[in-house]
């Protein structure tokens, strides 16, 4: 693709020769004659210097480089739409593969397309050029949208809803059985049903072997254009808001309600019944035992303000070297005391 074209195609403003022929998106440090990278962080400018790409998306005030540019506001954003450009995702003709087994009562929506060994259940809707690849099993009274892609090996169980253009990633598991017992007077314990309704929004995308649990009563729901990473469990009842981000390992306690646009890093933990409130932050690993407000940012376990968190992690580093000065002034200061108390001793 010529690189003016490109510009178009990016809504970027053009530095350079615009004649020149792009073939593919590279990271800066091994972009090749030919290729466009990007620089999105000004700390890796020194390494613009050193490119042998042919051009390069950049901040709008960034200096010039050392080959064409292509100038935006926002060139991460810009790079990922020129990936999507020159990496089109590959789709699977439109059919049903002669091994698959779909219900008589399914209504399969135009342009689908279903792989082998697919199994679909009674009374299931499929929309509009939605992919379906090997070995899915959708439960029946399934609905899902228009333009969805639905990987390997998931299991999309009984009346789960699923919205339009809703990705699933290999493995994702949605409407097993949250988890709840009750004890028994004899200290065994007795299953509570599972049996209400899992909803997924438009644009929500579940990363490899991520679970959504199906609740008793009410329902579990993941709201539009939220993005969830790998081997993160949503639990039974949890309301996820809008375009929330969770990376990978997260876990979501029951009937839990998450507020729209937080996010929360790898391996973030959060009990059951709180409310996390809008534009939350969760630093990686936090183990977040309260609700949150809204906007609020929290690192560590238990999950305390992130600056806080800092302060106090200065402090962790030297607890070995606080308690020895505080061994021996302890120890200092009872000499000092045995020492007075001798002198104030009466005299034999």
């Amino acid at each position: 693709m010529k690189l003016r074209d490109l510009a178009d195609r990016l809504a970027c403003s053009l530095d350079g020769d615009g004649d020149i022929e792009i073939v593919r998106v590279a990271g800066i440090q091994h972009a090749e004659a030919g290729d466009l990278t990007f620089l999105a962080n000004a700390k890796y400018e020194s390494a613009m210097a050193q490119t042998r790409a042919s051009a390069i998306l950049v901040r709008e005030d960034a200096p010039a480089p050392p080959c064409a540019a292509l100038r935006s506001a926002d060139p991460y954003l810009a790079f990922a739409r020129a990936v999507a450009l020159f990496a089109p995702p590959w789709r699977p003709p439109a059919g049903v593969h002669a091994q698959a087994a779909v219900a008589a009562d399914a209504r399969i929506g135009r342009g689908v397309s279903i792989g082998a060994f697919v199994s679909i259940g009674a009374g299931v809707t499929i929309g509009d050029n939605t992919v379906v690849f090997p070995n899915v099993t959708i439960g029946d009274g399934v609905e899902i949208g228009n333009d969805c892609v639905i990987h390997s090996q998931v299991a999309i169980r009984e009346r789960v809803v699923v919205g339009d253009r809703v990705i699933l990633q290999d493995g994702v598991v949605l409407g097993s059985d949250g988890y709840g017992f009750v004890r028994r007077g004899d200290g065994t314990h007795e299953k509570i049903p599972q049996t209400a309704a899992v909803v997924i929004e438009d644009d929500v995308e579940l990363g490899a072997n991520t679970t959504v649990d199906r609740p008793a009563v009410g329902e579990t729901r993941i709201r539009c254009g939220t993005k969830i990473d790998n081997l993160v469990q949503v639990g039974h009842g949890v309301t996820v808001g809008r375009n929330v981000l969770m990376a990978a390992q997260v876990g979501i306690a029951g009937s839990t309600e998450v507020g729209d646009d937080a996010v929360f890093g790898g391996q973030v933990g959060v009990v059951g019944h709180l409310t996390i409130g809008r534009g939350s932050v969760a630093v990686a690993q936090a183990g977040v035992s309260n609700s949150l407000e809204p906007g609020a940012m929290v690192a560590g376990s238990p999950a305390i303000d992130s600056r806080e968190w800092r302060k106090s992690s200065v402090l962790f580093r030297r607890l070995p070297e606080l308690k020895r000065r505080i061994e021996e002034l302890e120890a200092r200061e009872a000499a000092v005391a045995s020492r007075v108390d001798t002198r104030r001793s009466p005299s034999r």
